[in-house]
């Protein structure tokens, strides 16, 4: 079996053990729209540089941590020019602003930002907010698994760099 054919059948499988059940297509739906271009993390940060004033640099920081990391995945995306899944047995639940599948956005900006405010909040957000975001790309039937795990892994090394930037400006 081809790697395509097992990214496919595990869709086949989410779709039809999780799609199926009440609430997870629409709450997925919801996910993406809050994700889309990252513009939901960069409302939380807004909100959490307008509220915290001692850490504003921190919370503009993530915010700008995860708009960086969804260009990133927006330029690699571009390169690499993966469709999105296109097999008659995965339901397709969302519309999307390209037909470029590799790697998933919406997991690297997801991921970036849940590192960031995961550090600044002191909350496990990681473990909490990219499962449910990658798998949420699964059961619309967006993604492949692999371009919700690069994206995952994109966001982690994008989280890092900014932090790294975010010390060596510190220290000026």
């Amino acid at each position: 079996m081809s790697s395509a054919s097992r990214e496919v059948k595990i869709l086949q499988t989410v779709q039809s053990r999780i799609a199926s059940k009440p609430g997870v297509v629409s709450t997925a739906r919801g996910m993406s729209h809050f994700g889309e271009h990252a513009l939901g993390w960069v409302a939380v940060a807004g909100v959490g540089a307008a509220l915290d004033k001692p850490r504003r640099r921190e919370w503009v920081a993530a915010g700008v941590g995860a708009v960086g990391a969804h260009a990133a995945s927006i330029v690699i995306k571009r390169v690499v020019r993966r469709p999105r899944p296109d097999d008659p047995s995965i339901q397709v639940n969302v519309s999307t602003p390209s037909k470029l599948s590799f790697p998933s956005s919406h997991a690297t900006s997801t991921t970036a930002a849940a590192v960031l405010l995961g550090r600044l909040t002191g909350l496990p957000l990681p473990a909490m907010l990219v499962p449910p975001m990658l798998l949420s790309r699964l059961v619309l039937g967006v993604h492949y698994p692999t371009d919700v795990l690069a994206g995952s892994a994109l966001g982690a090394a994008s989280a890092v760099a900014v932090r790294k930037a975010e010390q060596k400006f510190g220290e000026k």
